[in-house]
């Protein structure tokens, strides 16, 4: 699941009946068409891209995870536009559950935080595995929409569980984040073969002066000193060729750094896709990773069809290991989704389950589907030496020595 982290937007919930709903969904690309071109103007006709992926995503009303429209589903026949792993298995949260429950015991808590919920499946599983260890559950999610959806599933706990619009000045407990670092807008780098530019849109006119089908915007670059971090950003230009585009996570890593000031005593896990920075900035990966999901389908056009589609790009798990550490945080581990479920005892879970269960289950596993791909990333602060020298998730496999 994605979440803003921009903290200034309040978004609103939207209509609950069906037949509001239909209607604003039907505006909502005009309005939000009309908003993104109005903040290019202000901003001098030109717009850095992560403020453009942030109006695009969550526009408080418009974007597409502050509207009312399903995003989450195994199928595109339920109108959904990707599936989470929460979706795909329930045996996904069984076996995550294992290693919340050993860190709240290595932190001698009783709650549970949860960045960007989704539609409430993962936080249904948690609570139906962990039971009474957790003593309140609490989501960070600014989409009412997706509230609403998350209260209805969560409808049996709803005396433990709670939402906030932000972060409190403190917190302790266990953190999760399943594909939320992902979705928070990222900072475009291009190398046009001699000089670095960020890549933003500014506003674009027909050529016949009158409108067309193509967007009010197009993709326009301005020099820059930013630069990939990567220790020699000269030797990587020079082996890209001719043009490399590549994304910086600067929200993602403010992310990790808040929480990081904020903990007082817990651990957090987080489960995105992405690489070390070693293979993230490597020649061969000269297109970037900025990705587009819409019926379960990928492309990687952002500037169409804006706020229809999901905007995405893979981690940089390197400069999230870098921003905790250097923030206080103990790095416990990073592995691959496959091995970190295995740890945690998926396989003991298959043993009993039908074939369905089982071939759902593999698609957490397999290299060409989620199991390589996805990443788990693991940190600790103010736990007891016992837990942070073998937490479960890590006892095979782990990749730290990588990042």
């Amino acid at each position: 699941m994605r979440i803003v982290k921009d903290q200034a937007l309040n978004v609103p919930r939207l209509h609950s009946s069906d037949a509001h709903r239909a209607q604003n969904l039907t505006m909502m690309p005009r309005q939000l068409s009309d908003l993104i071109c109005s903040v290019i103007a202000r901003h001098g006709g030109w717009l850095p891209f992560d403020r453009f992926m942030a109006l695009a995503l969550y526009a408080p009303g418009l974007g597409y995870y502050a509207r009312g429209d399903r995003q989450f589903g195994v199928l595109p026949s339920s109108g959904s536009d990707f599936v989470t792993a929460p979706e795909l298995s329930p045996l996904f949260g069984q076996a995550l559950a294992r290693q919340i429950e050993q860190a709240l015991e290595g932190s001698g808590t009783d709650e549970v935080w949860e960045f960007g919920a989704g539609s409430g499946v993962l936080a249904r599983e948690l609570l139906d595995t962990l039971g009474p260890r957790v003593k309140r559950y609490t989501i960070v999610d600014v989409s009412g929409a997706l509230r609403d959806r998350q209260r209805e599933v969560l409808h049996l706990y709803l005396d433990r569980v709670h939402w906030v619009d932000e972060w409190p000045e403190t917190l302790q407990g266990v953190m999760v984040g399943n594909e939320v670092l992902d979705a928070m807008p990222v900072q475009l780098l291009h190398f046009d073969g001699q000089h670095w530019h960020e890549r933003g849109v500014a506003l674009r006119k027909p050529a016949d002066g009158t409108r067309d089908a193509a967007p009010p915007w197009a993709w326009a670059d301005r020099r820059s000193d930013l630069r990939p971090p990567v220790d020699d950003v000269g030797s990587l230009a020079m082996a890209a060729g001719a043009a490399f585009t590549t994304e910086i996570h600067p929200q993602a890593e403010a992310f990790i750094a808040t929480l990081a000031d904020r903990l007082q005593r817990g651990a957090a896990f987080f489960i995105d896709y992405g690489f070390p920075a070693a293979e993230y900035y490597h020649p061969q990966r000269s297109a970037g990773t900025l990705m587009c999901h819409r019926a379960h389908q990928a492309d990687p056009d952002p500037l169409a069809d804006v706020g229809a589609k999901d905007i995405t790009a893979h981690i940089n798990f390197t400069g999230i290991a870098l921003t905790a550490q250097a923030a206080g945080l103990q790095v416990l581990g990073y592995t691959s989704q496959a091995r970190f479920l295995m740890n945690c005892g998926l396989l003991n879970l298959l043993q009993d389950a039908d074939i369905r269960t089982i071939a759902n289950a593999q698609k957490l596993l397999t290299e060409h589907e989620m199991g390589e791909l996805f990443k788990v990333i693991g940190f600790a602060k103010q736990c007891d030496r016992a837990f942070t020298a073998a937490p479960i998730g890590f006892t095979h496999g782990d990749r730290t020595h990588t990042l």
